[in-house]
């Protein structure tokens, strides 16, 4: 059975979609069968992989509502090993479509039970928000992977979102684990990037993942290209990161 990761932060601009695409890109370079879902009706996980989001006949939109099935909606191998459920701006009218349907937290879940004998890893690539959207990922997960931003505000809502995961936990999802956090726009020249990733390490009682995503302008660049980093700049510091951090994922899995 594999491993549902939501990748999840209620800030916008932490580094989610980008983590949520290269990780997704890295594990699949390593063999792994890896599904990537696109929760965020902005589409950037989408787009990130080189689908265009707007001319997408079903998305998560459909997928959700019943008006499409798991196969139409699949999109096949964007990338090695690598498949993908897109999304676009329609999603965001799943928040008020889904308020009258029963067990509307668990639509997504019924989804992802059926698809994860035929993953290794589904990463999801939640809003930025704590909406329903969210609750119905952390509500399919298996783990929550936290991407913070090494800024003055990092821990700023993250007790917010640990008390959302602890919610969920609590009342729908027994099984959720907090998969670790991971620091991102790591700028080694200012102390302020230092400061942060030392401030969390002693207020977080967390796992923390040693690596550590650095503010790389290729890694900025490959989105508009529609290529993860490892297939846009495979020697680049960001495709390096991202690599380390697909082993870590997968030796969490061992322990």
């Amino acid at each position: 059975m594999g491993r549902i990761i939501a990748v999840a932060n209620q800030k916008g601009g932490v580094g989610k979609s980008t983590t949520a695409i290269n990780l997704s890109a890295c594990l699949a370079e390593k063999g792994k069968k890896v599904l990537a879902i696109d929760i965020d009706p902005q589409g950037n996980t989408t787009s990130g992989l080189g689908v265009d989001k707007n001319g997408v006949e079903n998305t998560l939109y459909e997928l959700l509502l019943g008006e499409a099935d798991v196969k139409k909606t699949i999109v096949k191998d964007v990338v090695e090993n690598l498949d993908l459920i897109p999304s676009n701006i329609n999603l965001s009218g799943a928040e008020i479509e889904l308020i009258n349907m029963d067990d509307k937290e668990y639509i997504l879940r019924k989804i992802t039970e059926k698809l994860r004998r035929k993953y290794d890893y589904i990463i999801m690539d939640c809003p930025p928000s704590l909406n329903m959207l969210t609750i119905n990922a952390l509500t399919a997960a298996t783990s929550v992977l936290v991407p913070i931003q090494c800024e003055y505000y990092a821990l700023e809502g993250l007790s917010q979102l640990i008390h959302t995961i602890d919610l969920v936990k609590d009342r729908l999802n027994k099984k959720l684990v907090m998969e670790g956090v991971v620091f991102t726009m790591y700028d080694a020249r200012t102390n302020l990037s230092l400061q942060v990733v030392e401030n969390v390490k002693d207020n977080l009682e967390q796992n923390i993942y040693k690596t550590i995503i650095p503010r790389n302008v290729r890694l900025a660049e490959a989105p508009s290209y529609g290529q993860p980093i490892n297939l846009y700049d495979s020697r680049s510091a960001g495709a390096e990161a991202y690599r380390l951090l697909a082993e870590e994922v997968i030796n969490r899995e061992d322990k």
